[in-house]
């Protein structure tokens, strides 16, 4: 099946978008391009998969965030909104550690029939060219650098260890640690869900994120969307049960040169104070 390049949306100031229905989005915030890809199994409306990105108000600050409930599909779907909801009542801490335990315990505190969710949630910050992540039990994103015309996986990015952080749901007061890459202009970043690690090769071995990097490394990067979608065409014509099984998504982030204008970050500081004072009204 051949992907369309989807129309690319400017995000403004403050939105926020998202949710866990089949979609193929573009979009451009201050530093990066963003694609996201979700097609729940079976072609159904809504999956369990749940992707989320929102644009602070001076656009120096982006939230990627993807998760995975557990199990599959419509099962899953009513456990996928909530989730979507708590990400979106939390999404205004500055702090990302704060976000992520906020995250965790509201959906630890909902979660029903013992259901977790594992997640990507990782911060853009574009003064600084920085992306900080904080994988809580998904698989491995992976990272492309300009300056070496590679991808290599998340972990073998960084000497950090994020192999302790649990799942979303598990554990009420769960730490969750997080890393911070430099990521400027013509770096990738792509993160996915557990259908495309678990997909097989030819020989019906699972790719894992190993065979995924390999995967990523054979095609040519002409731009993020031509990549993207020879990437889920190789990956389906692998094996014929590849990302039928189960929810995919995915979201590709390029860093690109749009930087924030001086008065957005002159103001930024007043925003966030202005934001702590209590309301008049």
């Amino acid at each position: 099946m051949n992907q369309q390049t989807p129309q690319t949306t400017t995000m403004a100031c403050m939105e926020v978008w998202g949710g866990n229905s089949s979609t193929s989005s573009q979009f451009r915030v201050p530093g990066l391009d963003l694609l996201v890809y979700s097609q729940p199994t079976g072609e159904e409306d809504f999956g369990g998969d749940v992707y989320y990105v929102s644009s602070c108000a001076s656009g120096r600050i982006t939230r990627l965030i993807l998760g995975d409930v557990s199990g599959h599909g419509l099962e899953a779907s009513p456990t996928a909104s909530k989730l979507r909801d708590i990400m979106r009542r939390n999404i205004n801490h500055i702090d990302q550690s704060r976000l992520v335990k906020a995250v965790n315990e509201e959906f630890e505190s909902i979660s029903s029939s013992g259901r977790f969710a594992t997640a990507i949630i990782s911060t853009y910050f574009q003064p600084t060219k920085s992306l900080t992540i904080c994988n809580a039990g998904h698989p491995n994103p992976l990272i492309y650098r300009a300056s070496t015309g590679l991808w290599q996986s998340m972990k073998e990015e960084t000497s950090a260890d994020l192999s302790n952080n649990m799942p979303i749901g598990v554990i009420e007061k769960s730490e969750f640690n997080s890393i911070r890459l430099k990521f400027v202009p013509g770096d990738l970043f792509l993160a996915y869900t557990d259908s495309l690690s678990e997909a097989f090769d030819s020989s019906g071995k699972r790719l894992n994120t190993i065979g995924l990097m390999e995967l990523a490394n054979s095609i040519p990067l002409t731009s993020p969307s031509e990549f993207l979608n020879e990437f889920l065409h190789q990956l389906r014509s692998l094996n014929s049960e590849n990302l039928s099984t189960d929810d995919s998504t995915i979201i590709l982030a390029q860093a690109n040169h749009e930087t924030v204008s001086l008065k957005n970050n002159l103001m930024a500081p007043y925003r966030f104070f202005k934001g702590l004072m209590p309301s008049r009204d």
